[in-house]
């Protein structure tokens, strides 16, 4: 897997664990080796400015991917010999994170692990708009956690 991590942060955080992750959550979704993902960690004024510009929404949030390709939830033909398939990009607000793991009482990691996941299942089709999908998604998350080890705050 081609994992791309970039930091726009001032105080950058350690990002082998969040590639591995990644790496996981794109390996159990049966991705080719070749596959392409771009995960940056943004500040609070660029991440509003991402919501605002693409989503509509004011201020910050946690997490937005950018798909590359149309998926349906689950569905993914990516051909035998054809280029590598690139999903797209998930952009990550670390201090959203944060916040949102300090309300709901979790550790910030397991905070950050999901919005890698949410975000990579979101790449590849997946959403929770519908009550239905949300619950799939959600136990896809789960599932995808515990392979390294965590569980879905």
């Amino acid at each position: 897997m081609d994992i791309t991590i970039n930091s726009e942060l001032d105080d950058p955080l350690p990002t082998d664990w969040l590639r591995d992750l990644a790496d996981t959550s794109m390996r159990a979704e049966r991705l080719p080796d070749s596959t392409q993902l771009s995960i940056t960690l943004v500040s609070e004024p660029r991440m509003a400015e991402l919501n605002a510009r693409h989503m509509g929404k004011e201020g910050p949030t946690d997490v937005l991917s950018f798909p590359i390709e149309d998926f349906a939830a689950g569905i993914i033909d990516t051909g035998a010999d054809g280029p590598p398939l690139m999903l797209g990009d998930v952009v990550i607000c670390p201090a959203v994170v944060e916040s949102n793991a300090t309300t709901a009482g979790v550790a910030f990691e397991d905070e950050l692990a999901l919005m890698v996941v949410h975000g990579t299942l979101h790449l590849l089709g997946r959403d929770h708009v519908i009550d239905e999908e949300a619950e799939e998604m959600e136990q896809r998350e789960r599932e995808i956690l515990a392979m390294v080890g965590r569980e879905r705050p």
